[in-house]
């Protein structure tokens, strides 16, 4: 969960077996969206949500339904819609965590790319509520085998994703044979007009609008820094940066599918331990590469912002955004991966040419500070490294038998050529791999000015623009055209 209020649990009101749900996974306090909607779904309320994931916003739709859910009633009664199975896995899981206490309700995550018959079983067995992707909701629906007449509450979870992946009419179908008399609740991380559109057709006109403001999304304990690249050097600085500050897990976000092929390719070939995601990979493929990541076997996970949705993985300790975010708020859903419960993260972004601009904008709208920063040196990346293979090799030593190693050492340097020393310093050399090169820094300054607009501006107590290159050649081009004209003029004896 993200930033939290003033408020506890325990003084809201909440059911009490709730709370000592809640406490036992070691929260205290609400986040300022959980605050705010959790009244507000308690009374009735239709709200409108607009927020990342990452703020706890699955809290403040799930607890109150959760107390408003009848277990002795074993019939549906509250719909949640999740644009990926992942989304609707993790929702159904947490709300399964919420309600530890309370007896006699059943939480049912439904979703494409698993068996529809076992799904059909579950839900004979007296589920109260649904949590499931648009698709395979409407295929229960078509077979009757998810009943909407005692349904009271609909939940739209990151509805502009399902928007953009092509769900609206598989939405709009589904909240059409829900009971007119029902509570809906809609969060979005971003509004754009069809989502404005769907609150309007299908939400009361007294709606609630709550918006969480970047400025409270983004976590303070993430140290956040970019550096200055150029285009044909992000793949050396990207790895140098993965050698230095060396993240037991990290995440890598790449703005299109083909970058997360290119990079996850690139980087094994470097003897990284890496896998790639994207919306192109099959389920299969999917759940391959997400258990590698959360079972440790591979420390990095190159993805695509879409892609990424929904995924909440413990302890990642840094986010590299190998390619700047087109949206701000993919910036801010981005960096939100680390720094969690209470743990200091990283954030690097690699930024190339005019893209410095882009994070000004990122500075101003969520009132932040990305700091400049200079591309390790060659010393000390060599300096870090070597410390690290020299840990390692300590860990054998204590841990495992050398015996056998040691006496091949010893007898190949009772020759007399090399020493024990010399054979260690050449397996270090050889683990270090090829002799680094010093990385010339990109410097682009968005607030440069030539030297005579510098000069005139000393002169005359004037306020120059920033420079822009192609103005001052558009300029250039004038004055070099009124020129020209003025010679013709001339000749023509005007």
């Amino acid at each position: 969960m993200s930033e939290v209020s003033n408020k506890k649990y325990r003084d809201s009101g909440i059911d009490e077996r709730i709370i000592r749900a809640v406490e036992e996974l070691g929260f205290e306090y609400m986040t300022p969206i959980q605050e705010q909607a959790i009244p507000l779904f308690l009374s009735g309320m239709d709200v409108i949500g607009q927020a990342q994931t990452g703020t706890g916003k699955t809290a403040a739709f799930g607890i109150p339904i959760l107390e408003k859910i009848d277990p002795e009633v074993k019939a549906l009664q509250a719909v949640i819609l999740c644009p990926t199975r992942e989304l609707a896995m993790q929702a159904s899981e947490e709300l399964r965590k919420f309600s530890k206490y309370m007896h006699g309700i059943k939480v049912l995550p439904i979703y494409g790319g698993q068996e529809i018959f076992k799904q059909i079983k579950s839900l004979k067995g007296g589920v109260q509520i649904v949590v499931g992707t648009p698709g395979r909701v409407m295929d229960h629906m078509r077979r009757h085998t998810l009943k909407m007449d005692q349904v009271h509450t609909v939940v739209l979870d990151e509805a502009d994703e399902m928007l953009n992946m092509g769900f609206r009419e598989d939405i709009e179908t589904i909240l059409k044979e829900v009971p007119k008399e029902r509570q809906t609740g809609l969060f979005s991380a971003t509004m754009p007009r069809p989502i404005l559109e769907i609150t309007k057709k299908y939400q009361k006109e007294d709606a609630v609008f709550l918006k969480m403001t970047p400025k409270e999304v983004t976590i303070p304990l993430i140290k956040q820094a970019y550096y200055q690249v150029r285009q044909k050097d992000k793949e050396e600085v990207l790895c140098r940066l993965m050698d230095y500050y060396d993240p037991a897990r990290a995440l890598i976000f790449c703005n299109t599918k083909r970058m997360v092929d290119e990079l996850t390719e690139h980087l094994k070939a470097r003897g990284y331990a890496v896998e790639g995601l994207h919306g192109d990979l099959s389920q299969n493929q999917r759940d391959t590469v997400m258990n590698l990541f959360k079972n440790g076997h591979a420390a990095v996970l190159i993805a695509t912002d879409v892609a990424a949705r929904g995924i909440d993985i413990e302890n990642v300790e840094a986010v590299f955004n190998y390619d700047v975010p087109e949206d701000i708020e993919y910036y801010v859903h981005r960096i939100g991966r680390t720094g969690r419960a209470g743990k200091t993260g990283r954030s690097f972004t690699l930024a190339t040419g005019r893209e410095v601009y882009k994070l000004r904008d990122i500075e101003r709208i969520c009132h932040t500070k990305i700091r400049e920063r200079q591309i390790p040196s060659v010393s000390r990346i060599t300096e870090k490294k070597s410390e690290k293979i020299l840990m390692e090799a300590e860990n054998v030593i204590v841990n495992q038998d050398i015996s056998k190693a040691l006496h091949f050492i010893e007898e190949r340097a009772a020759l007399g050529e090399y020493s024990a020393i010399q054979y260690a310093a050449a397996f270090m050399k050889m683990k270090l791999g090829d002799e680094l090169q010093e990385i010339k820094a990109e410097r682009f300054r968005p607030d440069f000015i030539p030297r005579h607009q510098r000069a005139q501006r000393n002169n005359k107590n004037e306020t120059f623009k920033p420079y822009d290159r192609r103005e001052s050649e558009r300029n250039n081009r004038y004055a070099s055209l009124r020129i020209r004209t003025k010679k013709q003029d001339k000749k023509k004896g005007k």
